[in-house]
């Protein structure tokens, strides 16, 4: 048998060469060892906890494989993992270029794009949970602009062939705002965008899809050190992740009057959705651009893990089903060898040669 090289588990074809030093930097690890992660988990024959809205719009759990999550059989040799592309099937929803995203899953044999997934490596404890007991341990979730481009897609898919429909569900109350840019003039009805959110989501349940692939990798408190039963892979559906936000914003609506990050995502997305009701297409760069209401756009919005606590609260948040022995099987070759260490997890393991033993 041949020296093996560096690369991670289950990840055969893809647009980065795990050989290379600079495919194991900051982002590109913080998107590549998920999939590994994701791969690995298959493997033991377990599923990926699915945060996923029922009909009353509540989060609830479930599980999904990772071939639901993919749209092919992780270990098909057709499977082809490109990392920081675009989602060409989206293309056409769109006025400009479409923003990459963290992950496409394709089919070798055809090229066909089969899933958009954004990837969100988050911490276990965050600073908000980490002096909490143990059992409320949660995670932060930063999200960029460009997801909730993804996301008003996915959304915008499911009515590409009945836009009638969707611009009966906005109804004309949204005609009357002349200025968008000022937001006193949008302030008054953001309650109805909220819910005219929820009904065009309610209207197309049956179409929910993952959109936010996001492990967690959990430390002894504060320290540096990993919990034995350190990995595990959460899965947002486009619609649970929707009420992320939208959940946070109804609370800020009753407690101040200013247009908060989460506040403004809720218009963003509506308004992308409105846009695509009237004219069959988003300008997403021109609504990120000139919706920013006095705040900056480098990030759409963030959550603590107080917040995230309730979404994700379940057996695999309190005790992770990968252990850190198993972190070997994941990146393999000595590809830990080659981490440029910058960020704690990647530093963790750069600094524990005694996991690979």
């Amino acid at each position: 048998m041949g020296i093996q090289k560096p690369g991670l588990y289950g990840i055969t074809h893809s647009n980065r060469d795990f050989t290379q030093a600079d495919t194991w930097g900051k982002n590109q690890f913080n998107s590549a060892f998920p999939v590994g992660l994701t791969n690995f988990l298959t493997s033991k024959n377990l599923e990926n906890v699915y945060i996923y809205l029922d009909e009353n719009l509540k989060v609830k759990h479930g599980k999904i494989s990772a071939e639901k999550l993919y749209g092919i059989n992780p270990t098909s040799d057709d499977l082809f993992f490109s990392f920081e592309s675009q989602y060409t099937p989206y293309q056409q929803l769109i006025i400009g270029s479409l923003p990459r995203v963290d992950l496409v899953t394709q089919s070798r044999s055809n090229g066909q794009a089969l899933r958009p997934i954004e990837i969100k490596l988050t911490a276990l404890p965050d600073n908000s949970t980490c002096n909490l007991s143990e059992e409320y341990y949660c995670c932060e979730i930063v999200i960029r602009p460009d997801t909730i481009v993804y996301l008003a897609c996915s959304i915008a898919e499911a009515f590409k062939d009945n836009r009638e429909q969707l611009s009966q569900l906005f109804g004309n109350k949204f005609d009357e705002i002349s200025d968008w840019t000022d937001g006193s003039a949008v302030w008054a009805l953001i309650p109805d965008m909220i819910i005219t959110i929820d009904k065009i989501i309610l209207s197309v349940l049956d179409k929910q899809e993952p959109i936010l692939l996001q492990p967690i990798w959990k430390t002894n408190g504060k320290s540096p050190k990993l919990s034995d039963n350190c990995l595990d892979v959460f899965v947002w559906s486009n619609f649970a992740f929707t009420q992320l936000f939208v959940d946070v914003a109804r609370g800020e609506l009753r407690e101040n009057n200013r247009i908060t990050r989460q506040i403004r995502t809720i218009i963003w997305l509506f308004r992308m959705l409105f846009d695509f009701a009237k004219q069959g297409q988003i300008n997403h760069h021109k609504i990120i651009d000139e919706l920013s209401y006095n705040t900056k756009n480098d990030k759409a919005f963030a959550v603590s893990g107080r917040i995230t606590y309730r979404y994700m609260a379940c057996d695999e948040l309190a005790v992770p089903r990968i252990e850190k022995k198993d972190i070997q099987e994941i990146i393999l070759g000595g590809g830990q060898n080659l981490l440029s260490p910058e960020r704690r997890f990647d530093a963790i393991i750069f600094n524990s040669p005694e996991l690979f033993n």
